[in-house]
């Protein structure tokens, strides 16, 4: 085999660990506060511990996985500290993609958005958490394309992942569905009738469902949190 071929092999091992971690860790398979190893989880997904290493840097920088030295690796708790910042730098972006969106409204974006919305109503009538988390992702994306700033999506994309193993635990133990789609209704009825300072206002109604979640699960799970 070739220097090449190895390359991009160790690539997509690393791609495919990456992704498994990723997901057991927002799916909250693994717990804030877990411990796991390179050679575990090299065992456990038939790998070498290289691709293993190279995801949980990936995983530490996005701020997943504590990473020390001759000591077992952890599954990032949360910090208040850390939700308060994420939440600051999403809401001052997506304020103003909210107004920038109810300028730019026209019959394609309404469509659009209704288009969203009538997708959402489908999963949480069956009551599917996971499909929602994803289409609340298409919905902000819609919003940042509607607005013509497309490029804002990876900022509020990467402060809302940083969050959705909240989301998840608030998705799924306090069935916040059916609020968050009555919140996505609300925005959207405000960029359609082009009232940009009505949709602000109502996507900080959304974001601030966040700390009721916070406020059950630091009661229900207090260890999940930094000390």
């Amino acid at each position: 085999m070739d220097t090449v071929t190895k390359l991009r092999d160790r690539r997509t091992n690393a791609e495919q660990v990456f992704d498994a971690l990723y997901s057991d860790i927002i799916t909250l398979q693994l717990l804030p506060g877990d411990k796991i190893s390179e050679a575990e989880i090299a065992s456990r997904l038939g790998v070498s511990r290289q691709p293993v290493r190279d995801a949980f840097s990936r995983l530490g920088n996005l701020d997943l996985l504590v990473i020390r030295p001759q000591k077992a690796t952890e599954v990032k708790r949360f910090s208040i500290m850390a939700i308060k910042q994420s939440r600051f730098v999403r809401a001052a972006v997506e304020a103003e993609v909210l107004r920038r969106a109810a300028t730019e409204c026209d019959e394609a974006a309404q469509r659009a958005l209704n288009d969203c919305l009538e997708m959402q109503r489908g999963v949480v009538a069956d009551g599917d958490h996971n499909a929602f988390g994803v289409l609340d992702y298409a919905f902000h994306r819609t919003l940042c394309e509607i607005a013509k700033v497309s490029f804002a999506y990876d900022v509020i994309s990467a402060e809302k992942g940083k969050l959705d193993r909240l989301c998840v635990l608030g998705l799924s133990k306090e069935n916040r569905m059916p609020q968050l789609l009555e919140d996505h209704v609300a925005i959207a009825d405000r960029i359609i009738a082009k009232d940009g300072e009505g949709a602000v206002a109502a996507g900080k109604r959304h974001l601030s469902r966040l700390d009721e979640t916070i406020d059950a699960i630091l009661a229900q799970n207090p260890s999940y949190f930094d000390a």
